[in-house]
């Protein structure tokens, strides 16, 4: 079910819209709860990019921040998530917090308890499709039922879409090397050969012998393309190629027990350094409060001796350009 922000303030629907047209990622963040004194009301909303930019409003510089960290490893780890932002000193439910909340202490937060809804908005995942065989159209009319963003092409767009998360070459002899070729190259997750045994075996010695690719490259062909269900229409081909593709596609790696709560939450200044190794989220401590905070162009930083600090508001900021010394010497 599509999901329409709310009223409030921050970025309107077209604006998702429009990223979404350009296939990228991004969070959605409403503040459904504001406990006073707070700036944020709920119904306000904001949009935080991959780089850590916030477009519009769920709170002041220091919950802003919290939002951006926690945004970005949501965004990593592919789940929603209800942000609960405590201030320093207030307890947390006894227990740790419930499947898919997240609670977390800002040292700098002044005002009240906020609860800020985070949704990852994720593009489908791209397939590029050769041909125009039965097959061909049958993995487009099929494509839409697996959440798929599926092009049907004569020829490979160069370069390739840095986010392709699959290519089936399904052109029946027309085309297919360069395809294929182009494909590998790009190291493209997913590429699956719509031929016979014999023939994909044909093709790969090709693919070897005049293009240069190695055995480890060509093993990565699917060919036949898909899992062997005993398909034999090509709607059960298509089938059997678009489960295989799901079956193969890449997912966060999350550990064992791990459900995206944060334990002992009253405690916790962001998400912990294993979820966000994890996640691939980068994150650091701003030296003046101990607040995690996302290590990203768009967060508050100061260079100093060569390195790059950074920070959760500007008070941290101006409390360690005063005196850098002491905090470096305290951390």
């Amino acid at each position: 079910m599509a999901t329409s922000m709310m009223a409030g303030r921050g970025p309107t629907g077209g604006r998702a819209t429009e990223l979404r047209g350009q296939r990228v990622s991004f969070v959605s963040a409403t503040v459904v709860r504001a406990e006073r004194p707070t700036s944020a009301k709920p119904g306000d909303t904001a949009i935080v990019l991959a780089d850590g930019t916030i477009e519009g409003f769920v709170g002041g510089a220091c919950a802003e921040s919290s939002v951006r960290a926690q945004a970005l490893f949501c965004l990593a780890d592919g789940e929603s998530v209800l942000l609960r932002i405590v201030p320093d000193g207030v307890d947390a439910e006894s227990g740790g917090d419930p499947l898919g909340v997240r609670t977390v202490a800002n040292p700098c937060l002044s005002g009240g308890t906020l609860e800020i809804f985070l949704e990852p908005m994720v593009p489908p995942a791209l397939v590029y499709t050769i041909g125009s065989s039965p097959i061909a159209l049958a993995l487009r009319r099929g494509a839409g039922s697996f959440g798929f963003d599926l092009r049907l092409v004569d020829e490979l767009p160069d370069p390739l879409p840095s986010d392709t998360a699959a290519v089936v070459v399904a052109s029946h002899g027309r085309g297919e090397e360069a395809a294929l070729a182009a494909a590998l190259s790009a190291d493209v997750p997913y590429v699956g050969l719509v031929a016979s045994r014999r023939r994909g075996a044909a093709v790969l010695d090709t693919l070897q012998s005049a293009h240069g690719f190695c055995g480890g490259h060509t093993g990565r062909i699917h060919t036949p393309a898909g899992l062997d269900l005993g398909a034999e229409t090509p709607e059960e081909v298509a089938l059997s190629i678009l489960a295989q593709i799901v079956a193969e596609r890449p997912r966060p790696v999350r550990a064992a027990g791990d459900q995206g709560s944060t334990a002992e939450a009253g405690a916790t200044t962001g998400a912990t350094t294993e979820e966000h190794q994890r996640s691939g989220a980068a994150t650091a401590v701003d030296p003046v409060c101990g607040m995690t905070v996302a290590a990203v162009p768009a967060s508050l930083q100061v260079e100093h001796n060569g390195e790059t600090v950074y920070f959760c508001g500007p008070g941290c900021v101006q409390a360690f350009t005063a005196n850098p010394d002491h905090y470096q010497s305290s951390n």
